[in-house]
């Protein structure tokens, strides 16, 4: 196996692409965050009097229906009261939430692409690995991690109070001010405050995209040894790959038909399944050593019944056998019952003619 020090030479395109099927892209979170921050606060900006005037409007009418109190405390005057209220919400909000939606799904897009990673949502006992998850938590990127998000807090807060300082002697002034005149200047610096932490916050985006490029590079770097192979498979024949694949094929076939004689027990259904188990205790299950269809089925049962192995006629637990389980792997749980009654039936048979 190659070390990280091998790997000098710049990714490949098949190798660029198999990463892209598992998932493995080069991708910030908070570039997505920062865009969808910046269109949240371009829509307020040109849709926020709509929004206040919807909001007006159900307030007054919510007013004015206090003052029938008849109407209103009827089942009736409640529902119409609700459903107006949640309406105008509705109406007002849904047009901010649907920009916000668009740019959050341009910025991964943009990111990744639209060709999706199908691998990537196929399970991988790997995963849940403990030690694999500690080191991904108590790792270096877990450092980095912490750091940007200092960096953050610290440049937002910072270019925050630097543009609310100056200010606090305007807010001082509207001491005594219509109401209306006091939100239109907290709208405005507020929203003067909002914009600015969005471009730094963008800028912080950019920056840890950068990182994320770099890593993500860095990562899919390859060996002299790792480029040569694959330049090696790709520069056969086809005719030569399928003789290769052919030979593999063969090889894996003869392995399989030699584990045949040291199996426990061959279920088969009678020809047209076959499947070979063994299972000595260092297991937590009987394991699949051999299976085969038609031609190879006979073939495992010749091996066996001259090998001595137990051949035992379970047509529905051969099917099943057959189709839920492949060569080297465990008997599944929802078989354990009938496989357990075949092997103590296969032991009993052997204990008697032992006696």
């Amino acid at each position: 196996m190659s070390s990280g020090a091998d790997k000098t030479e710049r990714a490949t395109p098949k190798r660029r692409e198999d990463a892209r099927r598992r998932g493995q892209v080069a991708k910030s979170q908070d570039l997505n965050g920062a865009l969808v921050l910046l269109a949240g606060l371009l829509a307020l900006s040109l849709l926020g009097p709509h929004v206040v005037g919807i909001m007006e409007s159900t307030l007054r009418d919510g007013l004015a229906s206090i003052s029938r109190p008849q109407e209103l405390m009827s089942a009736a005057g409640l529902g119409e009261l609700f459903s107006a209220t949640a309406r105008a919400v509705l109406l007002g909000l849904a047009p901010i939430a649907a920009v916000c939606v668009v740019a959050g799904v341009v910025a991964n897009v943009g990111q990744s692409g639209i060709k999706p990673a199908t691998q990537a949502l196929t399970p991988d006992p790997r995963r849940l690995n403990p030690i694999n998850g500690a080191r991904n938590i108590f790792g270096t990127r877990m450092f980095f991690e912490g750091a940007k998000s200092l960096a953050k807090v610290g440049v937002v807060g910072a270019i925050v109070a630097l543009a609310l300082i100056p200010r606090l002697t305007e807010l001082s002034a509207t001491v005594g001010a219509s109401p209306a005149a006091l939100s239109a200047q907290l709208i405005s610096m507020v929203f003067a405050l909002a914009q600015r932490a969005a471009l730094a916050y963008l800028v912080i985006a950019a920056i840890d995209y950068g990182y994320q490029r770099w890593r993500h590079e860095k990562s899919l770097r390859m060996s002299m040894e790792e480029l040569r192979e694959e330049l090696k498979s790709h520069s056969l024949p086809a005719e030569v790959k399928g003789a290769q694949r052919r030979r593999q094929l063969q090889q894996a076939r003869a392995r399989m038909m030699a584990a045949v004689p040291h199996a426990d027990v061959v279920v088969v259904n009678p020809t047209h399944f076959a499947v070979a188990l063994k299972y000595d205790g260092s297991k937590p299950a009987p394991e699949c050593v051999a299976k085969g269809q038609d031609l190879i089925a006979l073939q495992i049962r010749r091996l066996a019944e001259q090998a001595g192995v137990p051949v035992i006629e379970d047509r529905p637990l051969a099917r099943s056998l057959h189709a839920s389980i492949e060569v080297g792997q465990l008997v599944p749980e929802e078989l354990f019952q009938a496989v357990a009654q075949v092997l103590a039936y296969v032991y009993r048979v052997a204990r008697r003619r032992s006696a």
